[in-house]
Order: structure tokens, then sequence, then C-alpha cells
């Protein structure tokens, strides 16, 4: 992804010297430059992104390393991540509703100049965080066997994976906190330290996951409940990073304990904007469990190849994310500032960027498929479905890259209502009936289901490209 901006970035109207794109990425890593709302967009893009790109490449990295020793126990194991993460979404839902909220509220705040009163409302995020993960663990802590079962998990399967289910929902406040945090620091323009915090987290993850998958000395082989138990403590000790930060450390927002106040009016204005983005996300995501469970139709040998190859492509995926939680800051602190043609003309360009990217990863994909699913599983079901779903999936990749970005400057402009109602019509009323009639009534199978996410993910980029361009999402106040 660095070497396309190396090849694309242009600033003040010619192209910049290798050294000194070296030195840019240098200051972008590094968090030292923080003012977005004024000079190039180019450079305000290629700083806020890169530190994004770079943090979201760290996530899908641990996601692959985390399959590939997962796929070693089992397929049941494999199918057991998948099941487990579908509605893990659910709270993803939450997490990044909240954390659209954060963005918003704390870069508008930014760009007002008021450090205070975003640092106000980074502490009721993270107090909105924890109550919610509170009551989430319960649930996962008491009935992990009924929520695979209800997931169409197979009698052995539960078995073996209910505990991994149980450890990643009880221990769901270092995903909540993990995402919320991070999101404060994106939306003041710290993107580097939320990269570094990942870095923390996956380097742990990566190191403490052989050792309790497979044991290691006196620490027992826990299976696949060992990578729940290395993912919890890498997370949970980068949310102490955070904390630490936060209070001690170098960020733009920080907090004392003074701060640490329940204020009804900045946690009402939050909850409003946050709700937006919750039921945008837990539109997409149930949707996204509906499908998991459409695919457990098929066995465990299809949805451990399905399991694979999101994995896969979420490696890809995630620079897009970067770039558009780039977008997402450049609107809120423009907006801010009081330059709205500025903050449209930073979607445009972050937009052409993701799609760009996309559309060349998209080719690697159709070319390649199952020698990259295969590297993850040999069983021949499971890389003949893994493969047909990369490749599926992958031909509108441009329109997934290009979506994104706009859909996530709407959310960085406070105005997260304009995503839902676009999720629910693509996801609900059209993606969820065509996956069951394709793959289930009109007997394609997996196909039907894989044909169904493409076509509704174009339609979501069309709509919102559409939405866009009419300006509304200018005009509102967080």
């Amino acid at each position: 992804m660095a070497m396309f901006y190396f090849n694309t970035l242009k600033m003040q109207s010619h192209k910049i010297s290798l050294k000194q794109l070296f030195q840019y990425f240098k200051i972008a890593v590094t968090g030292k430059e923080q003012e977005f709302t004024s000079g190039s967009i180019r450079k305000a893009v290629f700083m806020l992104s890169i530190p994004m790109i770079l943090e979201m490449l760290m996530e899908s990295i641990f996601a692959l390393v985390d399959i590939l020793y997962v796929s070693k126990v089992s397929v049941n194991a494999v199918a057991t991540i998948g099941l487990t993460e579908s509605v893990l979404t659910l709270i993803y839902a939450v997490a990044i509703g909240l954390s659209m909220a954060a963005t918003a509220v704390v870069a508008r705040r930014v760009g007002e100049k008021d450090i205070k009163a975003a640092s106000n409302a980074a502490v009721q995020v993270i107090f909105l965080g924890v109550f919610v993960s509170i009551l989430i663990s319960v649930i996962g802590i008491m009935y992990p066997k009924q929520i695979l079962g209800l997931m169409g998990g197979e009698p052995d399967l539960i078995a073996e994976g209910y505990g991994y289910t149980k450890i990643m929902l009880g221990g769901n406040i270092t995903v909540m906190l993990l995402f919320l945090i991070n999101a404060i620091f994106r939306g003041a323009g710290n993107a580097s330290v939320a990269m570094w915090t990942l870095l923390l987290s996956n380097g742990l993850n990566i190191i403490l996951d052989p050792i309790f998958i497979f044991g290691f000395g006196p620490i027992k082989a826990y299976g696949v409940e060992g990578a729940a138990i290395a993912t919890n403590i890498g997370r949970g000790t980068a949310v102490l990073f955070q904390l630490a930060i936060l209070f001690y450390g170098y960020s733009k927002i920080k907090i004392a304990v003074k701060d640490l106040v329940f204020r009804f009016g900045i946690m009402l204005n939050l909850i409003k904007v946050s709700l937006g983005g919750i039921g945008q996300f837990l539109i997409g995501t149930s949707s996204w469990v509906f499908l998991m469970r459409i695919m457990s139709e098929f066995g465990s040998e299809v949805l451990a190849g399905y399991t694979i190859a999101i994995r896969v492509m979420m490696f890809t995926m995630m620079p897009a994310w970067g770039l558009s939680n780039a977008a997402a800051t450049l609107v809120g602190q423009n907006l801010g500032a009081l330059k709205p043609e500025r903050a449209e003309q930073s979607v445009w360009k972050t937009g052409k960027y993701s799609a760009v990217f996309m559309g060349l990863v998209s080719i690697i994909y159709l070319l390649f498929a199952p020698q990259i699913i295969v590297l993850f599983n040999t069983t021949p079901d499971v890389v003949k479905y893994g493969s047909l779903c990369l490749r599926i999936l992958a031909s509108g990749y441009i329109f997934y890259g290009y979506g994104m970005v706009v859909i996530n400057a709407f959310n960085g402009a406070g105005d997260t209502r304009t995503p839902t109602y676009i999720n629910f019509v693509c996801f609900w009323l059209l993606q969820l009936p065509i996956a069951y009639l394709l793959a289930i009534t009109l007997d394609f199978g997996p196909i039907g289901v894989f044909s169904a996410i493409t076509f509704a993910e174009t339609l979501i980029a069309i709509i919102a490209i559409f939405w866009f361009r009419k300006g509304a999402w200018k005009t509102v106040k967080v």
C-alpha cells in the first residue's frame, strides 16, 4: 500500500523525491504531524492514512497467523472460530458504533480547537464501553454452548470449541476498549498512537498463540481455547498501554483523575450519535450472522473454507479501512474548522486511492485463489469453497474500496443515519433474501451466498456515492 502512495502522491503540484517521501513516512508513523485542516489534502491523507493502514494491516496479519495456527488443530477448530466471530461481530457492531461517535465528536472538537471538550468526550466513551462489555461478558460466560448451537454448530464442534467462545465473549472488554480508545486517538489526529497500540497487541498475540495452542514448558496445550487466551492477554496489555498514554503519555487528548466524572449532557450526545452507528453495524453484522447460519447448512469443511477466505480477504480490506478512517478524521476535523469543501475533496481523493489499490488486489485473488487457500488448509473441499469465495467476493473489490471510504465519511461527519438506511436496504431487504433464495431454494449452494455478498456490497457503494454528492452531511451538528 505504501508503494501505491509512492507512485501517486504529489504535493504542491510536483512529485516529491524519495528522500522527502521517507521523511513524510517517518513523520506519519511518529505522529509529529497533527494539523489536517490546512495545507495539502494529499499530504493530510498520507499523514493520517499511513499509520491507519499499518494499524489495520497488523490486525489482519494477526488474523491470518491466528487461523494458520488453529487450522493445525482441526477443521472443527477453524469452524468454531468462524461461528464465534460471527457472534463477535455483533459486539464489534456496538464497539464500532460507539467508536464512530468517539471519532466524530473528538474530531469535531479538535477541529474547533476545544481540546478540553474532546478529553471530556473521551472519558464518557470509555464509561460507555465498560458498561456495555460487562453485559456481554455475563451472557458469553453463561451460555457459550447455546450460542454455538444457535449458530448451527454440530455437537462435536460445540464440545471442542465452546471454551473458545466462552473466553472470547467473556473477555470482550479488551476488544471493546481497544476499539474505542483507538477511535479517540484517531479523532484527535494521533493515528500513530493507535498504530503502535495494535503493534503491541498483535505482536503479543502472535508470540503467545503457539504457546497456548500447542503448549510450551509448564503451559499445557489448550488447543483452540489457547487462541482466545492469547488474544485476550495481547489486547488486555494493549488497553493498559492506551490508558497509560491517555493519562501520562504523548497524545493530544489527555485525561486526569479529576476528569473521571459522569457528564450526562456529553454522554447523551455520544449515545445519540452512536445509535446510528450501532444500528448501522448491527444491521451489517447480524446479516453476516445469518449468512454464517446459511453456510453452516453445508458442513464444517465448507464453513472452514469460507472462514479462511474471509480472514484472507480481511488482510487486504484492512488498508481500505485505514483509508476510510483517515477520511472520517479529515471530514470531522475540517467540518469543525468550517471547511466543508475541503472535507469533501478529502473524501474523493481518498476514495480514488482505495479503489485503485483494491482493484490491483482483486487481480491477485482472481488468479491465485487456490494457491492462497492451500497455505492454510489442504482439505480438498476447504480449498475448493475457500477459493470460490475468494474469487467471487474479489470481483467487487473496487466497489468495496470506494464504498468504505464514502460510508465512513458520513460517519466522520456525525451522519450515522444515512449509512444505516443504506445498510438496511442492501443487507436485510436484498442480501439475505437473495442469499437464501440462491443457496437453499434454488440449490446453488455456497456460490449463492458468495454472489449475494458481492451484489450487496457493490450496491452499497453506488448508493453511498449518489447520496454523498447531495451534501446534506455538511450540515450535521455533533
